[in-house]
């Protein structure tokens, strides 16, 4: 399921058309309510800081490579707190059990799932507290 504000970019007709081919289920947050998709905003402000807001572009070709590049390193190499402050390839490598060219390109498919029975949610102290 894809969780999303009321914007135009998310309830276009091509959007709205690709959710029914692909059976990935839709869901609207209330307008006004951004912190229903609290994770989807702390990215959105990270991205926009990061990007736009430090980044002249020179061209289309720029325009297009400069978000793969920072895609790649948040995705492969930048570390995360809610993962220990381990990057996500160096996590999904304790968590798969390989190492090497398998464990390290993100176009691979992992061989079994990440998430098994013995090792469920996070064992990581950070992300143990409990709230209220």
């Amino acid at each position: 399921m894809i969780v999303s504000d009321n914007g135009t970019e998310y309830t276009s007709n091509a959007i709205l058309a690709w959710a029914d081919e692909t059976g990935v289920g839709w869901r609207y947050i209330a307008p006004g309510k951004p912190q229903q998709n609290g994770y989807n905003e702390s990215f959105n402000g990270r991205l926009r800081d990061e990007l736009p807001n430090e980044t002249l572009v020179r061209s289309l070709p720029h325009a297009r490579a400069v978000p793969e590049t920072w895609r790649r390193d948040y995705n492969q190499e930048r570390p995360h707190s809610k993962l220990g402050w381990m990057t996500p390839r160096d996590y999904a490598r304790t968590l798969s059990g390989e190492s090497g060219w398998r464990a390290e390109n993100p176009d691979l498919s992992a061989r079994r799932p990440l998430a098994t029975p013995a090792n469920q949610g996070s064992d990581q102290p950070r992300t143990l507290v409990m709230a209220g």
